[in-house]
């Protein structure tokens, strides 16, 4: 199935960014809000916001002509999906609202349009409940903001036919972003990592271990560092997992068994598998290729640093 004209229903921050995107990559869009006068706003925000990336290099230069051409606002949510071929759901993350505007949206388009939804956590098949022909329907999770973001969450339910899962893989991949396939679970991938990652930075400061902007410092110039380039489990490979799991031992002592090793990695090191020392790890990376991935790694790193000295702090943050 060919994706050209997308309705998107929720004309905010989040909806107005995806927007952006789709309508750059090639697609024809229509916004849909509570009403017309606000969908009509959000168009020429979008526009204007559109010229302000322009002139700082950040959108192509003609993306002004481009939204302008392609990025329409409809007087109503059923208007927005009338012969559309994908509607995405960008509306507030509350269950109520989400009930309401997907059973609009079901009812107006028509019964093979493929519906998704921008839900940062609500499970997939709890939505679909308000869909009709839940079939056609999938969490597509963007992430904020997401002109620059690369990655989408893709999150099948049970009723979701795969068929269209492809087709939004491959309209996510032709206007350039970075879909990945995850399971219908509350948070999916992203949200699960990335909370988990800021209540221990809560607790850490409420412990009176660091402060803040200590916090900050240490995580955005140590592992964090490396997150913008590879994954966990490409890192820990490439460090070794035998040391991971040593760290475990010495955590777990401290902080009980919410930081005791997991079991699939402790059963790695028992077995001799360390990631790129010996063995394997988690990923099945080809020991011929490790000199150059290594040399990769750095090489990355290296440049990483240097657009961070280039780019300077940020504005309120140089402390």
């Amino acid at each position: 199935m060919t994706i050209k004209k997308i309705a998107v229903i929720g004309s905010g921050y989040m909806g107005g960014g995806i927007a952006q995107v789709l309508v750059l990559g090639g697609a024809q869009v229509v916004l849909g809000d509570v009403d017309a006068s606000v969908a009509n706003q959000s168009r020429e925000r979008l526009l204007k916001q559109a010229q302000a990336f322009a002139d700082a290099g950040l959108f192509p230069s003609d993306a002004y002509a481009r939204l302008e051409a392609g990025l329409t606002a409809a007087a109503s949510i059923e208007e927005a999906v009338e012969g559309v071929d994908y509607v995405t759901e960008a509306v507030p993350e509350s269950m109520d609202i989400k009930r309401d505007v997907l059973g609009r949206i079901s009812k107006a388009c028509a019964p093979d349009t493929i519906i998704g939804s921008n839900t940062s956590a609500i499970p997939i098949g709890e939505l679909a409940k308000f869909v009709s022909h839940p079939e056609r329907f999938l969490g597509v999770h963007w992430m904020n903001p997401e002109p620059f973001i690369p990655s989408v969450e893709l999150i099948a339910s049970e009723h979701t036919l795969a068929a269209y899962v492809d087709t939004l893989e491959a309209l996510m991949r032709s206007v350039g972003k970075v879909p990945a396939r995850v399971a219908d679970t509350p948070g999916f991938v992203a949200n699960r990592l990335q909370f988990a990652l800021y209540k221990e930075a809560v607790l850490v400061v409420e412990e009176g271990l660091a402060t803040p902007e200590q916090v900050d410092l240490v995580v955005s110039n140590a592992f964090g560092f490396r997150l913008a380039l590879f994954g966990p489990f490409a890192i820990g490979d490439m460090a070794g997992l035998d040391v991971y799991a040593s760290s475990y031992k010495t955590l777990a002592a401290a902080y009980g068994d919410r930081f005791a090793a997991p079991d699939s990695l402790t059963k790695l090191v028992d077995s001799g598998n360390f990631g790129l020392k010996a063995g394997h790890g988690y990923l099945e990376i080809d020991p011929a290729k490790r000199v150059e991935l290594l040399a990769y790694r750095d090489k990355a790193y290296a440049a990483l640093s240097k657009l961070r000295a280039e780019l300077g702090s940020a504005p309120g943050l140089e402390s």
